[in-house]
Parts: structure tokens; sequence; C-alpha cells
């Protein structure tokens, strides 16, 4: 007992007493060491308790956003939010050696979040204030029972089956920093010009449709119970149903044929819930959660008899001995109302989406993998309503992905181009939208430079 407790003192930074004179001066100097001890104990934070084991991790993902609309220049700094920054509390115990129970918690931090700005500002005007600068949100907070042999259930705030359906399709480096849905992360809700002029208030969120970053086929966070399969020689499957009448089904095989990784994922999801109207006092009325398949901008989402579908299939083959791979899917949504809408208002209910991603991803430096890459993304969007009729959009990438094994970090530099036409009607005319017939948009670059750090 007195060497473990020099040992700890030792450890704790204090001085190791000389070896005792007689047996009875071991007392009190042993006595002072372990008060000492117990003390630092009781001020140190635990991990757990004795049957319930704690994890904390996230990411740190901040980057400069180099944008140019043809008219205007500028560079902001602010969240990522391809993969937002964030912390998670994951605890965990072991009922027996096939079953653990365990929870999720886990908090999205965002400085300026750069799918909100535009070119009259850098911090987010949304009206919720979940979506301004500066913030906290929850992003997941459920309990889950997880199974070697019969899979795992979990209840509450949680990613649903297509939740990010097409991302998790690539097994990359792109993932962390520019999934499928980066086009509309950097697309932000910066305003569309043609011919150096604002078409309206027309954003490109206007131009794009999604309930996930504006990309078709992704799904969302909701209160949930969800179920995923055990995985079977590479294939697994996950479901999940919600309130409101909410849920979805995915599919996935992901293994090694020959000298070929294959992974390919497929989902269908559905959904009735058009949210509820809320009212920010100085910014407006917004839409409060739901499925925002017809307009994730304005109030038109919240409407009765309202039904979204989604839906899409994406796949990445690599080769492993090169690391030449090529990522690529389609994306559906389609939604229907029983409100019936101004004449005119919507007349393409469905968008669809396909993007192709070629690259190479090799360890060249003894610093990790290198990941050259570059995808085109297509957009035939259906109408934003009373602004849009339809809209086309083309989008160009080309980037550079770094990671450092040893600091867990992760360094990128992606440029974007992306142009297309928004087609009006008398209706859309006369609110000050989109003019009738097609209008070409000016190209909107950007040039994002970022680092994401996981802990």
């Amino acid at each position: 007992m007195f060497a473990a407790a020099i040992a700890a003192g030792t450890f704790l930074g204090l001085q190791a007493p000389a070896l005792p004179a007689s047996a009875a001066d071991t007392g009190s100097c042993c006595t002072d060491l372990e008060e000492r001890i117990a003390e630092l104990e009781a001020t140190t934070a635990r991990k757990g308790n004795r049957n319930v084991s704690v994890t904390v991790s996230g990411w740190v993902n901040e980057a400069i956003f180099a944008w140019d609309d043809g008219v205007e220049r500028n560079a902001y700094i602010g969240t990522n939010f391809v993969e937002q920054s964030r912390f998670r509390f994951i605890g965990e115990a072991k009922i027996n050696k096939d079953l653990t129970a365990g929870y999720n918690l886990e908090i999205g931090v965002q400085g300026h979040p750069s799918n909100r700005w535009d070119q009259d500002s850098i911090a987010s005007q949304h009206p919720n204030a979940a979506n301004r600068e500066f913030a906290l949100n929850l992003r997941k907070s459920n309990w889950y029972f997880k199974s070697k042999t019969y899979g795992k259930l979990t209840v509450g705030l949680e990613g649903m089956a297509t939740y990010h359906l097409l991302d998790d399709a690539d097994p990359t480096l792109t993932r962390n920093v520019n999934d499928v849905e980066g086009v509309g992360v950097f697309l932000a809700a910066f305003k569309l010009r043609s011919d150096g002029q604002y078409i309206g208030s027309l954003r490109w969120t206007d131009a794009l449709r999604g309930i996930a970053n504006s990309t078709p086929g992704d799904g969302l966070r909701r209160d949930i119970i969800r179920y995923d399969t055990p995985e079977w020689h590479g294939f697994s499957a996950a479901a999940s149903i919600g309130e409101t009448y909410i849920g979805d089904l995915m599919a996935q095989y992901k293994g090694n044929i020959g000298d070929y990784l294959l992974l390919v994922r497929g989902g269908w999801g559905w959904s009735n819930d058009p949210g509820t109207l809320a009212e920010d006092p100085v910014l407006g009325p917004f839409v409060n959660g739901g499925t925002p398949c017809i307009s994730g901008r304005g109030v038109d989402t919240s409407e009765p008899d309202f039904h979204c579908r989604w839906g899409g299939v994406a796949s990445t083959v690599m080769h492993n001995p090169t690391g030449l791979f090529l990522y690529g899917g389609w994306g559906q949504i389609t939604n229907t109302t029983g409100h019936v809408f101004p004449a005119g208002t919507i007349l393409e209910p469905t968008s669809n989406m396909f993007f192709l991603q070629p690259g190479i991803e090799h360890k060249w430096l003894e610093l990790g993998k290198t990941n050259i890459f570059a995808e085109y993304r297509h957009d035939d969007s259906g109408s934003a309503v009373g602004r849009t009729v339809s809209a086309t959009v083309d989008s160009w990438q080309a980037g550079i992905v770094q990671k450092i094994d040893n600091a867990d970090t992760t360094l990128y530099l992606v440029y974007q181009n992306s142009g297309g036409e928004v087609v009006g009607n008398e209706v859309t005319a006369k609110a000050k939208q989109a003019p009738v017939g097609k209008t070409n948009l000016d190209p909107f670059q950007i040039v994002v430079v970022g680092t994401k750090i996981n802990f």
C-alpha cells in the first residue's frame, strides 16, 4: 500500500517521502498522501461510471470561401456545412457478450454557417434561430440497443435510413470535406445574376431543390425509430419511421471483388409532414421542421394534404492497387399537395440530379493519403412556388485532399464553377422573380480552402 502511495505521489508531482524511521511514523505519512489523492480524484472528470463508458469525440471544420459572382467578389471565413463542426458523447454498456445498450448525444457548433450567407452579408439572415451564426444546435439525441446477431434498434433524434444516402457511398477522403451535397452548400444563399443584374430576389436555393442541402435523394435527421440489420457477406439494410408519417428504407453492399472495392447504396423515403409555421419577430415567418420538398425558403412548404417522395442510388468502384476510383449517383425528389396554388405556380413537381466524380487516392507522402478528384453534377430542378417554374444547373469541381495521419487532420482545396438557367411564366414575372421563358444565369465561382481536425 505504501509503495503504491509513493508511486501515485510521484505521478501527481509530489515529492516522495523518505522511508520511515519507525513503524509508528508510517500511518501519518500515508494518511496525508491518501487524503491528497482522494481530494484530486474528487475534482477530476470521470469517464462514465462502473457500468457505462463515455467517449467524447468530434471535429472542427472551418474554411475560407473565396467567391466571385461576375460582379462582386469576396472571401468569407466560416464553418464548412458539408461536415459541420461538432462534438458528441457516446455512452455504452455491455449487457452480455452479444448485446450492448448505449446513447448518442451530438451537438453542432457553427461560427458563420457556410450554407446561409450571401453577397450582402456573411451573417445568416435565416429567421430560424438554429440556422444563425455563433450557435449550438442539437443534431442527435437517442438511445439504442445493438446486437451482433440481431442488429441495432435506435429511438430518438437520429439520421433516417436515407440520411446521407448518396454521400455515404463515397469511402474516400472527399466524403469528409466535399460530398455530393458540397455543390449546394458552396452555393449557399447567394443571389442569382443574369447579365450582371440580380433576378428579383432569386437565390441558388431556388434553382436547386432537395430536402438536405439542396440535394435530391438524401434524407434528414428526425425523431424516429430506426432499425439497422447486421452485416451479412457485405450486405446490410436499414429502415426508419417517425411521427407524422415519415419513413424510409435503405440497402447497401460493400466488399472487395478481386482488386476492386465496390460500395453501392440505394434507398427510398416518404413524408406527409409539411412542417409548422413559425415567425421571428424581426426576420419574419419560416417553416419549422417538416420535409421541405416544395420550398426550402418560404412558407409555402406548410400546406395541407402534403406528400413528399425521395430516393436515389450511388456507388463507388475503386481499383485498390492504384487508388483510381469512380464515384457517382442519381437522386430524385417529388411532391404533391391538395392545396390549390395560383394557376401556373407549380408546374414541375419533380426534381432530378446526377453526378460523377472520378479521381485517384494514394499514399505518395508519408503524411498520409492524397486524393485528387474532379466532379460534374447536373440538376433538373422542379418549381420553387411563385418564383420559378423550373431550373437547370450544371456544376464543375476539381480539388485535392491531403490526410495527415499522425494528427488525424484533413487539408482540402476545392474549386467550383456553377451556371445554368431558370424558367418563369406570367405568374413568376408578376411577382418580380423569374421572367417569362428562359433566363441564363451568370457563372458563379468559388474556391474553398479548409482544414478538418478530428478529436
